[in-house]
């Protein structure tokens, strides 16, 4: 019993010492940002517009309102849909989204208590510039491609929007194709389709944004370019001056002859090649309009694939060669290119992923416009070790010969 007598005691002292600390300072102030005012805050002012595409920007003074909890705006959305935006009392603007078109709207804008009392509206007027969807379906082109066709469009304003595609079905209506339709918000859209028939195809295509707004609908027809290998029974080496030395053991036809590892690849030797990009050129045997070259990685030591893989390159076409081996006017570039490392790690770590998709290879895409070839000279800019050497296990080249 003495002990709890004395742990009261003690405590009843403590109690004491605080509050009179506390005593000594002046009043602790409750700020209760509810106020007393139950009625309607007052409204907003110095209400300005700034028109923007598909939305507008309202930005205004708040009032000293003690109960304000936001402001708010209604208004008629491009759809016919009822559309609002909501700003706390911490923020200074709304965005109004979802119009459809050019035209002068009206907007209602209140403030709202804490109890949900809201205030008179003031109506201001909004003009919206040019929405995205359709400076996109206005920039849209599909061309024929080999296998497929290439979709390209621009969308400057970055907004989230969709390219629906349709195809006939067996009942011979258009319906929506999700596998070919471009769901993005980049700023360049590329979509390139293959593995189509080469056959004319009708399609339709239209743009539509996030609130259900839409383009018009584009008919078109597209007729895939047939496209096959290139037989590589045709290739051969051949070397011109400029071309990089083989490591030893290794040779450029071993790039066509099925086998994979080493030495069955093309490599170059870094060193004795110097530190200028490496070349190699290989004659087809044919003239043909190319549409890819396909190209499997060396795996060094079997799993790293991103050392003497090359990083930057550059593929060269010609029909006739000067045979001095400089890349004059007998040459043209028909494609550059660079290969991101799946995973991004760091050199020397190459993740499972990274190694499933390189042991697969790549396809890289040839100009449209390039002429027919007979030629091609693959140019490493840069490898994934730093240096300018290339290694190449595997490679196809596709196209037609027609």
């Amino acid at each position: 019993m003495k002990n709890v007598i004395i742990n009261l005691s003690w405590a009843a002292m403590v109690m004491v010492v605080t509050l009179s600390l506390f005593s000594c300072e002046e009043p602790v102030e409750f700020r209760d940002h509810f106020g007393e005012d139950n009625g309607a805050p007052s409204m907003i002012s110095d209400i300005k517009v700034e028109n923007l595409p598909g939305k507008a920007r309202i930005t205004y003074t708040l009032p000293k309102s003690k109960n304000l909890l936001y402001v708010k705006a209604d208004y008629i959305m491009g759809n016919g849909k009822p559309g609002t935006a909501q700003a706390s009392y911490y923020q200074d603007s709304l965005i109004l989204s979802g119009f459809s078109d050019e035209t002068e709207k009206e907007v209602s804008i209140y403030t709202v208590s804490r109890g949900e009392v809201r205030s008179e509206p003031i109506v201001v007027t909004v003009k919206p510039l040019e929405p995205p969807y359709k400076k996109v379906f206005e920039s849209l082109k599909i061309i024929d491609a080999f296998g497929g066709y290439n979709l390209t469009a621009q969308n400057p304003d970055q907004d989230n929007l969709a390219i629906m595609v349709m195809f006939k079905n067996p009942q011979n209506a258009f319906e929506v194709n999700n596998r070919r339709s471009v769901f993005t918000r980049n700023a360049k859209i590329e979509s390139k389709i293959r593995g189509m028939e080469a056959k004319n195809t009708q399609m339709q295509v239209y743009v539509r944004d996030n609130w259900g707004n839409s383009s018009d609908t584009l008919d078109l027809a597209v007729t895939p370019i047939f496209e096959q290998e290139i037989p590589k029974s045709n290739f051969k080496a051949f070397r011109l001056p400029g071309d990089a030395p083989d490591w030893p053991g290794t040779q450029v036809a071993y790039a066509w002859d099925g086998r994979t590892g080493w030495p069955w690849t093309i490599f170059t030797h870094q060193a004795n090649g110097g530190s200028n990009p490496h070349m190699v050129t290989i004659d087809l045997g044919v003239s043909a309009k190319l549409s890819r070259v396909y190209i499997r990685p060396y795996p060094e030591g079997d799993r790293w694939f991103f050392l003497t893989t090359m990083k930057r390159f550059e593929i060269w076409g010609a029909t006739n060669p000067n045979l001095n081996g400089s890349l004059d006017d007998s040459w043209n570039l028909i494609g550059s290119y660079e290969l991101t490392k799946p995973s991004g790690l760091p050199y020397g770590s190459d993740s499972p992923t990274d190694r499933v998709l390189a042991a697969a290879g790549f396809n890289w895409d040839i100009d449209l416009n390039a002429a027919k070839v007979r030629y091609i000279r693959i140019r490493c800019l840069e490898n994934f070790a730093g240096g300018t050497a290339l290694s190449v296990n595997e490679m196809g080249v596709f196209g037609t010969l027609e």
